[in-house]
């Protein structure tokens, strides 16, 4: 991954009109000429021979152009070696741009290479003020670039940074239960949404939803919804299916056909240990009892948002001493998909009976690091985890 400091020198390169640009061609003399006319506009170059060092160069260190052959030792005169090697840099989410060169450049080899994702095109033998011409014009472009990303980053940050203030902040304590809840978005922002509502004397109305759709959309629907329950009176918050069918006129209202939640929502009386639950098409939340049996939670009704006329009725449950409550996004299930195995629910429970005292919050963290890494390096899907400990 690049660093930061990587990322702004990289920055302040293309803003001077400076380039750090990737060569790759077979002849070692092609590649000194290259060196010798970028050197002399200001560039640096860094010369490779063949596909797969370029390949491995671009995948490891961050370049603001790259200049590469279409011909190399498999096919000295169609290209196809090129044009595979421009597909691999697509595959590999290459970020610079790329300038192909040819000495048997045609239109047609032109308009595929072009389409598999190079941004012009030179003939050899090149001409030297055309070349820097366009390595020139792909320098104001990518410092173009760079303000647009450098903007985009910034609204991002402070969008993540809102958003993250939206999640509760404080807790009420309870005497029987301890609760916590964690939320790590996928990208910049999340389409999951937990809560904590206080509904007054020893009540709490606990909220986790997963929102359709993903990134910037999805985080707005996530703001809309929790401003829905959060506009609800403490009092209603201890009826889950009347406060539902609330929430369901005002979220259907306000966002398109198409957008909708799966939600589970239940309120918790401390006096009595009772939990009221609905689970509006949501994963079932997984009930480890103190004894070991394993209940799911699972759903009683459709998903929110989609329907304007929508019914539920309440379920209950008593959670006694010892008890342990998981709700959680199919980000922690599905973890580790992609690569045809997911975290699923077993892994969960065996987390849950590992740990049969102690901590709530240890819990939730320890939940979504296990998913994390499961998951790999590059998360697909927010994981969200909201846990319950009866004492």
């Amino acid at each position: 991954m690049m660093t930061l400091a990587m990322t702004e020198s990289k920055a302040a390169s293309a803003r001077a009109g400076r380039m750090r640009i990737l060569v790759g061609d077979d002849q070692p003399d092609v590649l000194e000429a290259l060196r010798l006319l970028l050197k002399g506009a200001g560039h640096q170059t860094v010369l490779v021979e063949s596909p797969q060092a370029l390949l491995r160069a671009a995948r490891i260190e961050p370049f603001d152009l790259i200049l590469m052959d279409l011909n190399y030792a498999r096919d000295t005169t169609s290209g196809q070696e090129g044009l595979d090697l421009l597909s691999s840099l697509q595959a590999q989410e290459n970020s610079a741009p790329v300038v192909v060169m040819t000495a048997w450049g045609n239109v047609e080899l032109a308009v595929e290479a072009m389409r598999r994702g190079a941004c012009d095109f030179v003939q050899k033998p090149w001409d030297n003020a055309r070349l820097l011409t366009t390595v020139q014009k792909q320098a104001g472009e990518a410092s173009q670039r760079w303000r647009v990303e450098r903007r985009v980053k910034t609204e991002l940050d402070i969008a993540r940074n809102v958003q993250q203030k939206l999640f509760p902040q404080r807790v009420k304590t309870l005497r029987t239960i301890e609760y916590a809840g964690h939320c790590v978005p996928a990208g910049e922002v999340s389409g999951d949404y937990y809560d904590f509502l206080d509904s007054g004397g020893g009540g709490l109305a606990f909220v986790l939803a997963d929102v359709s759709g993903k990134g910037v959309a999805a985080a707005l629907l996530m703001a809309n919804l929790q401003a829905c329950f959060r506009s609800q009176p403490p009092e209603a918050l201890r009826n889950p299916a009347a406060v539902l069918r609330t929430v369901n006129r005002q979220f259907f209202a306000s966002t398109p056909a198409e957008h909708y939640a799966t939600l589970f929502f239940a309120h918790y009386d401390d006096e009595t240990r009772a939990l009221h639950y609905v689970n509006c098409g949501h994963l079932s939340p997984i009930l480890l009892r103190n004894d070991g049996a394993v209940e799911r939670l699972e759903p009683t009704c459709t998903v929110l948002g989609a329907f304007e006329h929508w019914s539920a009725e309440n379920q209950r449950i008593e959670l006694r001493s010892g008890d342990r409550l998981a709700i959680f996004s199919d980000g922690v299930t599905e973890a580790g998909i992609d690569g045809g195995d997911e975290f699923g629910e077993e892994r969960l429970i065996a987390l849950m009976r590992g740990r049969r005292s102690g901590d709530v919050e240890a819990l939730v963290m320890e939940i979504v690091a296990a998913a994390e890494d499961y998951g790999g390096p590059i998360a697909h899907d927010d994981i969200t985890v909201v846990a319950v400990m009866a004492v």
